[in-house]
Parts: structure tokens; C-alpha cells; sequence
């Protein structure tokens, strides 16, 4: 018995070629590594923030792929193993740390975070598309996009491996400290996270410039005196 070998449907092969068309406008005008860069973590009062950059072969539709935060954990991670186990696509996921994010804020580490994973990227891109409305300084050019990891297919890609290693971080960090949560709500300023910290206190992972986390160490400091 002749048995068809399923493909994409037609209405997700139309939703990801929209996704495409700013990767397939920039090939043909010359460009021939389009990376999108995006990343998880801004928001948090606990944890690093990271940034990814990936370059997806020409004409490579992975179903589902789309704006993380639309997608279930398991999506996510179904789609990490395939983003990164295909063999033409190039990525790379950096991070810029809890004390670089309380030192520089945390726009400037994100801008860090991100140029780490565009270095990182073992083909050189010759042009970046950059979800949100302002992005660091390069040497090829850059274009931001506002909501980009729903609009372009790269950034989308992008966006998947800087939540999935994000997430798998503070899962681990879970195990080192048990009484904030991380496992669940991932450094985000949940009712029980904020319980916790109240009652606790912050851990060496929390940002300290961050409120609540810099209001209850500034009280602290009060009580010392």
C-alpha cells in the first residue's frame, strides 16, 4: 500500500513563508546570512539574561516554529532539538550575567548578550535582524523589528534557544536553591516568587537593581543601623 509522506499544510506553509519574507528580501539583495538574534530574560528578578543568533538555510520551514512565548514548553523544546541538530542551520547563545546586568542595567547587558551570540556564530553573518525597537551597534548592518519573533523566521528561531537554555539554567538553579521556585516561574516576579523573597530574602542569582529585590536589601541595610 502506497503511503504519502505527510509535509507541512498548506495554511502552515503560508504562515512561515510570511514569516520568511524579510530573510528572502535580503537574499535577494545580497545577502547571503541573514541571522536573526533574539532574547529571554529581561523581565526576571532572578538570573542571567541570554541572547541567541541563528542563521537558517535557505527554503527551511520548521513547522510550528514561531514567537516562543506562543508556544508550549514542550513545543519549545521539540523545536530546540530540531533548530539544532539540522545541518545547515548556524547558531550560537550567549549570556551576559546576574552581576554585568546590575552593573550595566539591563538593556546594555541584553546588547552584551547579544553580541556574544553574533561572535559566537561560526559563519559570519553579513546582516542581522534584531527583534525589538533598538538594537546594539555592528559591524554588518542591523535592523530592528518590533515584534520580530513573530514576523521574521530567524528571530523566531532565535527566540526558541535563548527560552529553552534560559529556562533549563534556572531549572537547574531550582536544585541549588528549592525555596524560591525557579523550576516554575524562571526568576519572573510571580505571587510566589515575591513570597518567597519576602520571606527569604534574595540569593546570590537575584538582581539587585531590580525592585522588590533592591527595596528589601535597602531595608535590610536599614535594620543594620
Amino acid at each position: 500500500m502506497f503511503v504519502r509522506k505527510m509535509g507541512l499544510s498548506f495554511s502552515e506553509k503560508s504562515r512561515l513563508e510570511a514569516m520568511s519574507v524579510r530573510e528572502r528580501e535580503l537574499r535577494q539583495q545580497g545577502f547571503c546570512a541573514v541571522a536573526g538574534v533574539d532574547e529571554a530574560g529581561r523581565g526576571p528578578l532572578a538570573g542571567p539574561v541570554f541572547a541567541a543568533a541563528c542563521i537558517l538555510p535557505e527554503r527551511t520551514l520548521f513547522e510550528h516554529l514561531n514567537d516562543s512565548k506562543q508556544l508550549t514548553a514542550d513545543t519549545r523544546e521539540e523545536l530546540f532539538a530540531k533548530i539544532t541538530t539540522h545541518p545547515g542551520v548556524v547558531y550560537s547563545v550567549a549570556s551576559a550575567s546576574v552581576p554585568e546586568i546590575d552593573r550595566y542595567n539591563i538593556l546594555k547587558a541584553t546588547f552584551l548578550a547579544m553580541r556574544r551570540a553574533v561572535r559566537g556564530l561560526t559563519q559570519a553573518p553579513d546582516y542581522l535582524l534584531i527583534d525589538g525597537n533598538q538594537a546594539p551597534a555592528f559591524e554588518m548592518p542591523v535592523q530592528a523589528i518590533v515584534e520580530g519573533d513573530g514576523r521574521s523566521i530567524s528571530i523566531a528561531a532565535a527566540s526558541i534557544l535563548a527560552k529553552v537554555t534560559r529556562d533549563r539554567w534556572m531549572i537547574q538553579c531550582d536544585a541549588k536553591w528549592p525555596s524560591y521556585g525557579f523550576k516554575q516561574h524562571k526568576g519572573y516576579g510571580t505571587e510566589a516568587h515575591l513570597a518567597a523573597l519576602q520571606e527569604k530574602g534574595p540569593c546570590p542569582i537575584h538582581r539587585k537593581t531590580f525592585d522588590p529585590v533592591k527595596s528589601h536589601l535597602a531595608q535590610q541595610q536599614i535594620h543594620l543601623f
